[in-house]
């Protein structure tokens, strides 16, 4: 089975194919594997307006899917006749952009007369370590970490989520984002600053952990924030000499929650495996530090490969694929009948979906 995946929730466009095998009593044969995917990232048309704009990423959106599905086909040899399903991101994400992945999948499932399946975004990351050389295998711990969205998941197995924790305000990566615009970093401001942090001492402010020690496994980022801007504001016009250090500062305050909250999810569950995923997820500072507090626990951690950490189609094809392999029984709709939805925790998802 063949499944083509279109992502188009934020501002990066992707497309991928997925093959997967399954027996006539629909028990899975391994794996899906990734035969191809092509990505485009609309990072340098909103750096002239500081963070993504939602009219423009969605008309970016209906210029690249449409080439980009081609790319892939002609990259794995396929032809549309050979795809089973065609999967697409339903939410959450911006209302338009979505809308345009949609749109494009449902018209060529209807143009092909093949099912069209809609995909839970955050499923798609939750999934994704699974397209990496060394894959996890379930139960395990999720820590869910990306521009929007920051949640502690115990997952089971495919369709089976329970939520252990999320961010009360801010999420990490808005953490990391708007504490760069303090700094005067360009967008996309995660990256940016975590590159400047590299050259900064990341003991030399004592910016707050808030929740560390709440006992529950809530995050919380917005307070963090506001010491930043305090922070950049003492500094004054010293900010230029010491931005690294403020830089360093702050991605050791988030690094460290997120690293304690993981730790404290893993004891109470008793599991042994943690995967990361996200855009958050390749932070080297987070990768390092967990890696060595892992080894030293006798923990398993496993994230999607460098590439496949932001938004893109092959986790979204993965999923798709790992749902049909999970679930054989699942309708799968043969119409251009489609819907998307802006909002949708992922708590809401149903193992039958």
């Amino acid at each position: 089975m063949i499944v083509l995946g279109i992502e188009s929730s934020c501002d990066e466009t992707g497309v991928a194919l997925v093959q997967t095998t399954i027996d006539g009593g629909g028990s899975d044969l391994g794996l899906p594997v990734l035969m191809a995917h092509a990505l485009h990232s609309q990072i340098e048309m909103h750096q002239a307006y500081g963070g993504v704009v939602p009219e423009l990423a969605s008309r970016d959106h209906i210029r690249r899917v449409i080439p980009l599905t081609e790319a892939v086909l002609s990259q794995a040899g396929v032809k549309h006749q050979d795809i089973d399903v065609v999967a697409y991101t339903r939410g959450p994400g911006l209302a338009g952009a979505l809308l345009v992945g949609a749109g494009v999948a449902a018209g060529l499932a209807a143009a092909w007369n093949k099912p069209l399946l809609g995909v839970h975004h955050l499923e798609g990351h939750l999934l994704s370590p699974f397209l990496s050389q060394d894959p996890p295998t379930f139960p395990f711990i999720a820590l869910l970490v990306s521009g929007g969205h920051t949640q502690l998941m115990q997952v089971n197995a495919v369709g089976d989520y329970r939520l252990l924790g999320e961010t009360i305000d801010d999420a990490a990566g808005e953490a990391f984002d708007k504490s760069a615009k303090l700094l005067g970093l360009p967008y996309p401001g995660g990256p940016a600053l975590a590159r400047l942090a590299q050259s900064g001492d990341a003991k030399a402010f004592a910016l707050p952990r808030p929740l560390l020690n709440s006992g529950n496994l809530d995050f919380s980022f917005a307070g963090l924030k506001t010491a930043v801007l305090t922070q950049t504001q003492r500094l004054g016009a010293a900010l230029s000499e010491r931005a690294a250090d403020v830089a360093a500062s702050t991605q050791d305050a988030i690094v460290e929650v997120l690293i304690k909250k993981s730790l404290r999810a893993l004891a109470q569950t008793g599991l042994k495996t943690l995967v990361v995923a996200g855009g958050v997820g390749a932070n080297r500072s987070l990768r390092e530090r967990l890696d060595a507090q892992c080894l030293a626990l006798g923990v398993r951690v496993c994230y999607p490969e460098l590439h496949l950490c932001t938004d893109n189609g092959a986790m979204i094809a993965m999923a798709a694929a790992m749902r049909i392999q999970a679930m054989p029984g699942m309708r799968l709709a043969r119409d251009d009948a489609f819907d998307v939805q802006p909002r949708w925790p992922l708590q809401q998802l149903s193992k039958t979906h």
